[in-house]
């Protein structure tokens, strides 16, 4: 018995070695999800990490019932292993994806003379902008002030559960955070899209004497300037400059993840 015994010690060590492992990376996942769930973020990069972190915890406390289904029939192992691999496979390309957003855009010091400053809108909460968007409004006030010339125009509609523009609310947060003229700001208040928010505030641009083929920044997060750049180039937008504000840690991965699908779904809808 005693081999025996033996042999099943190092298996016992590993069992609870991966249910410590899923019980930690599970916690973690899920506290994540539900904190910016709480925050009224609702979207796939908070959604995805809080099932994930749900699934793991059961996994951790009901392994033994799991390894009794798993060894039921050799077709089920299979399906675990394969199951398995597939994540990993999956993480691989996130990470892949995060890599290549890094180090995208021009800081507002490097930007060359634009005749416009396009804000992208990124979300509001009680008639404020949300942390990714006051970062990107922060962005756009620091490039205006080094480009006194140049229009600012604020892009988006009415979100969920509010009662005024986005664009309004990131104008008067120009306004009174960083006192921005309000000749100088173009509110766009319709778009609901990156692609609607670019091709919406074309035309009210031109209205102010600056054609489409104008030099202009893009202001967005600093994860979809990617995304964003590529759908000005394919609306004929080819002398933009993008510039690339940073995502706050609270919500950072969440929002890159969010980007990895959105990128996917602008690709299948021919936004890019």
């Amino acid at each position: 018995m005693k081999p025996v015994a033996l042999a099943c010690a190092p298996e016992a060590e590993r069992s609870r070695g991966v249910r410590t492992l899923l019980a930690m990376s599970g916690l973690v996942l899920l506290a994540d999800g539900l904190f910016l769930m709480a925050q009224r973020h609702l979207n796939l990069g908070v959604v995805l990490p809080a099932v994930l972190g749900a699934a793991f915890l059961f996994l951790a406390v009901r392994w033994r019932s799991v390894a009794r289904w798993r060894r039921g029939r050799p077709g089920r192992q299979r399906l675990w292993r394969l199951g398995w691999v597939l994540l990993a496979l999956w993480l691989a390309s996130v990470f892949w994806f995060w890599g290549q957003l890094r180090g995208l855009g021009v800081p507002p010091a490097g930007v060359p003379p634009v005749r416009a400053i396009v804000v992208l809108g990124s979300g509001t909460l009680d008639g404020q902008p949300r942390p990714a968007l006051a970062a990107r409004l922060d962005t756009a006030a620091e490039l205006a002030r080094l480009q006194p010339a140049a229009l600012i125009a604020v892009c988006g509609g009415v979100d969920l559960g509010e009662t005024e523009s986005e664009a309004a609310v990131m104008a008067r947060y120009l306004r009174e955070r960083h006192g921005i003229a309000p000749d100088r700001l173009v509110l766009e208040t319709e778009s609901t899209s990156t692609e609607l928010n670019l091709a919406l505030s074309r035309p009210l641009l031109q209205a102010r004497g600056v054609p489409a083929d104008a030099p202009m920044a893009v202001v967005t997060s600093d994860f979809h300037l990617m995304r964003a750049v590529r759908i000005a180039r394919r609306q004929g937008l080819s002398a933009v400059v993008p510039v690339g504000a940073p995502t706050p840690i609270t919500n950072r991965y969440n929002a890159w993840l969010r980007e990895y699908f959105a990128l996917g779904s602008s690709w299948a809808l021919r936004e890019l």
